[in-house]
């Protein structure tokens, strides 16, 4: 044998003995890393995996950590240069995975984290049908490693997320989740995470602070218990602080229920360090909670500080649209149509926000002043200020078919907020009655909330009989999310 040869057998042997050992070892050193990057400290978490490779460069947790971080940085910047660099290395670490000790629970369990990762951030660049390829990979996978590691706990926090989030598929995506094999449970979905959340299990306590963004969110929309999913909050202590993924979290969510005050303290109030990652949604969140009180001044600062930062597309022409009410309100038209005009050529249409924006802006029409106001007023939690507005006024004060739908669909809303379910639930069924064959949105939601009304009454047969009516309807605004959201509805009050 030459010594030419000696050296390439000497080589390959050592680098397949290299592939042999590698493993996953989950030690202290890889959980402190995958706490920091769980905060969206990702400078130092970049850190500290830059010394784990160095130190223990036949271990993959390191891998698996570092896609987190790409992770939250595509996630929620959604950078079409960041996601050219960023986005081949999900491929190129599941590749090293593959290669790893198959003996291992987090073998299979990094492959399908890596790929619900990657879904995730196809689905914000508009890749919908690699998303759902990844999906199914990542649910087979998860499901092959339950039944080969049933003992190892984290399998259920995300085949759970996945079994209730592809129980509440809308019918328009339906075709999807039947050709990609996949069937889902909202019910079965929800008691995997929730017992994962709550488990006193090693691997659950570990991994809690990821688990308790992915509860929270699922309870405050898949099973609709808004004060459940803010109370978890509280009562679990979670740092809003420090920990930028949970604060957002908390913001979010106080905002979307009518908490706007809450939203601003955790936005304010965050560790304002430049250590963690930085995110133009902060400037989103605070836009909305200063237009909801009709602060147009301030409002229009942070939406356009977040144009500003935002390189993505997602809620792109929904903050334009929002901008050009501001100016609306302040009666600044020359602006107010400049940025109607921007929600024309900006941002994408993946989201019903979007849709809806880019539809009002090309129609040319500017929304009744008073029921703009009582709307956002509403929208923030304000409903007395949002009552005022209304106050005196009769279907009598509207020339326009779709003002007099809307103006009956704000009362209701309004009454249900202030806990007048019987007044609510009358004008709900006129706004069904007015806005059933129109394309707003009004009478779907209306329906929607009639079924959430009997649905907290424990008078189940009739929520779903109202779900299923907004269902039923056709052709109208925020017709995916919609159906979403009663379906939820439908799987809960059945049981399923």
């Amino acid at each position: 044998m030459t010594k030419i040869a000696s050296i390439i057998l000497i080589f390959l042997c050592s680098t397949l003995n290299g592939w042999a050992q590698t493993k996953f070892d989950f030690n202290a050193s890889c959980f402190q890393a995958y706490q920091e990057i769980g905060k969206l400290k990702t400078k130092t978490g970049q850190l500290q995996i830059q010394q784990l490779h160095l130190q223990q460069p036949d271990n993959l947790v390191p891998v698996l950590l570092k896609n987190y971080i790409d992770f939250y940085t595509l996630f929620f910047n959604e950078d079409p240069a960041e996601y050219t660099t960023l986005f081949p290395q999900f491929q190129e670490r599941l590749t090293l995975i593959e290669k790893g000790n198959k003996s291992s629970p987090f073998y299979l369990y990094s492959q399908a984290v890596i790929r619900i990762q990657r879904a995730t951030v196809q689905i914000k660049f508009g890749n919908f049908w690699d998303a759902g390829w990844d999906c199914r990979k990542a649910f087979i996978l998860l499901k092959e490693n339950k039944k080969k590691f049933p003992q190892f706990s984290p399998n259920d926090l995300w085949f759970g997320a996945l079994e209730a989030v592809i129980g509440t598929v809308p019918k328009g995506y339906k075709w999807l989740t039947s050709l990609f094999g996949m069937r889902g449970s909202i019910a079965q979905g929800m008691k995997k995470v929730r017992n994962f959340t709550y488990s006193n299990d090693p691997w659950a306590k570990l991994f809690f602070n990821e688990s308790a963004f992915v509860y929270t969110y699922l309870l405050f929309y898949l099973e609709n218990d808004k004060e459940a999913a803010l109370t978890f909050i509280n009562q679990k202590k979670l740092d809003l602080e420090n920990n930028h993924l949970h604060a957002f979290m908390a913001a979010n969510l106080a905002l979307n229920n009518k908490e706007v005050e809450l939203s601003k303290n955790i936005i304010f109030n965050r560790n304002k360090s430049d250590e963690y990652l930085p995110l133009p949604i902060w400037d989103f969140l605070m836009g909305y909670a200063k237009m909801y009180h009709l602060e147009t001044p301030e409002a229009i600062y942070y939406f356009e500080q977040y144009t500003k930062k935002f390189k993505g597309k997602f809620y792109v022409k929904d903050v334009y649209q929002k901008i050009s009410w501001c100016y609306f309100l302040q009666g600044n038209m020359q602006q107010a149509n400049a940025n109607k005009q921007l929600a024309i050529v900006k941002g994408a249409t993946y989201s019903d926000a979007d849709k809806k924006a880019l539809k009002d802006a090309k129609e040319k029409i500017w929304p009744n002043i008073t029921l703009l106001k009582a709307r956002l007023l509403s929208d923030g939690g304000y409903h007395l200020e949002a009552l005022k507005q209304l106050a005196g006024k009769s279907l009598n004060n509207f020339s326009k078919e779709e003002e007099s739908v809307e103006f009956v669909y704000r009362v209701a809303r309004i009454y249900d907020d202030l806990g007048r379910k019987e007044d609510a639930i009358k004008n709900y069924l006129n706004t069904i009655k007015l806005g059933e064959n129109r394309k707003e949105y009004y009478a779907a939601r209306a329906a929607f909330q009639i079924g959430q009304i009997y649905e907290n009454k424990g008078e189940k047969a009739l929520a779903i009989q109202y779900y299923q009516k907004c269902i039923s309807m056709e052709d109208h605004e925020y017709k995916d999310s919609l159906d979403q959201r009663a379906k939820s509805g439908i799987a809960r009050c059945s049981g399923n």
